[in-house]
């Protein structure tokens, strides 16, 4: 489960974060003033946008961190899916900016100095960037902070930008063709561009509730490997992300003649398993349902006076049997 510490050192990455891309900011603003270039100006706009986002994925993991309450029985996990998103548009949008100051640069252009300054700057800022999209995504997968997962990886993509942004000035620098810097600018204007669609995509999947299948195939194993014999069968299983918490319902199939009271230990016996070798914040809810005839020759239940048809094999469970809406025995 998730606990306090784990809050904390989401919460202390992103703050470190947002500290970082402030500077890396005014580094990239004094790079640009000394050289003129709008190749330089794109990574600016980026780091920009780096700090607006740091901001925004600061408040969200805060908010996403509170417990659920009467008006948000799932938690306030959900946030994050949403500063995802406007990291995204933001991206995109900094993405048309470059592209639409590069045309106009290309038609206007002007004097470009102190290149060799610039490319260091650049290319320091692109190194820190990296590293510290590196800690971002480990952290944010390892807490399943969409946020800081989103995050990294735009930071990350600020890194190979820099990278070719690093060689185009270079080359710039030593043929003094003054319209490569606009030619620059729009290549890494579109794949910024491409970056936001990409983390929009994402994001979006989470919002409507796509079906996260890693997940879902680690849980399907975790529940097979641990049967008990009870378990007949699981089916309608459905698994839904808030944030760094999973909530998983499904439907337990158990001997029709158990009492309320041992097919609620059966339950729990259940979400143990989960928790031990699944340990992330996870609510789950589980519906029982009592076995019928045609499921006794998949049920291993040793002493059963009820049985009509003899035990031949175990239904082995799949994501898409667990996921199905009804029991299907073939």
């Amino acid at each position: 489960m998730i606990n306090d510490n784990q809050h904390a050192v989401k919460l202390t990455v992103q703050r470190r974060i947002v500290i970082i891309s402030l500077i890396l900011f005014i580094g990239k603003i004094v790079a640009y003033f000394l050289t003129n270039s709008v190749g330089i100006l794109t990574d600016a706009l980026e780091s920009t946008v780096n700090v607006l986002t740091g901001f925004i994925s600061l408040y969200s993991i805060s908010v996403a961190l509170k417990p659920s309450d009467a008006d948000h029985p799932f938690g306030h996990g959900k946030i994050e899916s949403i500063s995802a998103s406007i990291e995204g548009f933001l991206i995109l949008l900094a993405g048309l900016i470059i592209i639409f100051e590069a045309v106009k640069r290309l038609f206007s252009p002007v004097e470009i100095q102190q290149l060799d300054t610039g490319i260091i700057i650049i290319a320091i800022a692109g190194l820190i960037n990296y590293i510290v999209g590196y800690f971002s995504i480990k952290t944010g997968k390892k807490h399943h902070s969409i946020a800081l997962v989103a995050g990294g990886k735009h930071l990350q993509s600020d890194t190979y930008s820099t990278i070719g942004l690093v060689i185009g000035l270079i080359l710039l620098m030593i043929t003094k063709m003054a319209w490569l810097d606009s030619v620059i600018a729009m290549i890494f204007g579109f794949i910024i561009i491409f970056t936001g669609y990409k983390i929009l995509k994402e994001t979006t999947s989470n919002l409507m509730d796509k079906a996260d299948f890693e997940i879902l195939t680690k849980v399907t194993e975790i529940l097979w490997n641990n049967k008990s014999d009870k378990w007949i069968d699981i089916h309608n299983l459905k698994l839904v992300k808030y944030g760094d918490a999973h909530h998983i319902d499904c439907d337990l199939t158990l001997p029709w003649y158990m009492n309320i009271a041992d097919a609620h230990k059966e339950s729990d016996r259940m979400t143990s398993v989960i928790s031990e070798f699944y340990p992330e914040n996870i609510d789950l809810t589980i519906h029982t349902d009592a076995c019928k005839t045609d499921l006794c020759k998949f049920c291993n239940v040793q002493k059963c006076n009820y049985r009509e048809h003899g035990f031949e094999e175990e239904l082995k469970w799949t994501v898409e049997k667990i996921t199905q809406k009804s029991k299907k025995t073939n």
